[in-house]
C-alpha cells in the first residue's frame, strides 16, 4: 500500500566483526618484505672470461613464514620462492623453476659473448599460501615477484701464451 511504512529490523553494526577477505590476505602477501633472492655468480670476485660458462645459483630456497594481524585475527603467510628469473645484464635472461648449484653442477649458465662490464640479477617469484588462526592452508591465487639488485661482472679475454720451454 502506497505511504504506508513498513516495520523493518535494522542491522546493529557495532556488535559485528568485519569479515576476513581474500583481497585484504593479498594485499598482506604482496606487502611482505621477502628477499630478493642471493645471487651466486662463478668464477668469483666480479671477473669472467669470455665465451666461457659462468655459472649462476641462489641460496634462496625456503620458504618463509610470517604471522601477521588482520582484522585482529592472526593470519599466517607462506611465501615460497617458485620462479628464479636470471637477468645476466647483456640483455639475455633465463627463467626457471631451479634454483642452480655451485660448481661443478653448472646448472644456471651465460656466455658473455664480448668483453665489458656487466650487472646480472635475479628476480624471485613467489607463491603463497595462508591459514586463519588454526584453520587449514589454502591457496593464495596469484604471485609476488621481487627484483635483487645487480652485481658488478667483468668478462675479459684470455690471450694464450706458450711458456716454459
Amino acid at each position: 500500500m502506497a505511504g504506508e511504512f513498513l516495520n523493518a529490523g535494522f542491522c546493529n553494526t557495532e556488535d559485528q566483526q568485519p569479515v576476513l577477505t581474500l583481497a585484504d590476505v593479498q594485499k598482506a602477501f604482496a606487502e611482505l618484505k621477502l628477499d630478493p633472492g642471493t645471487l651466486v655468480v662463478q668464477p668469483p670476485d666480479g671477473l669472467t672470461l669470455v665465451n666461457f660458462k659462468t655459472n649462476f645459483y641462489t641460496t634462496t630456497t625456503t620458504p618463509t613464514t610470517l604471522t601477521v594481524t588482520l582484522l585482529d585475527q592472526p593470519v599466517t603467510l607462506e611465501a615460497t620462492p617458485a620462479t628464479y628469473t636470471w637477468h645476466f645484464g647483456d640483455g639475455q635472461t633465463t627463467s626457471t623453476t631451479e634454483p642452480g648449484a655451485a660448481y661443478p653442477a653448472l646448472t644456471i649458465t651465460h656466455e658473455y659473448l664480448r668483453k665489458g662490464d656487466y650487472r646480472p640479477s635475479l628476480s624471485t617469484t613467489y607463491t603463497g599460501r595462508y591459514k586463519v588462526a588454526d584453520g587449514p592452508w589454502q591457496t593464495i591465487p596469484g604471485t609476488v615477484t621481487i627484483d635483487g639488485p645487480g652485481q658488478p661482472l667483468r668478462a675479459i679475454e684470455a690471450k694464450p701464451k706458450l711458456v716454459g720451454y
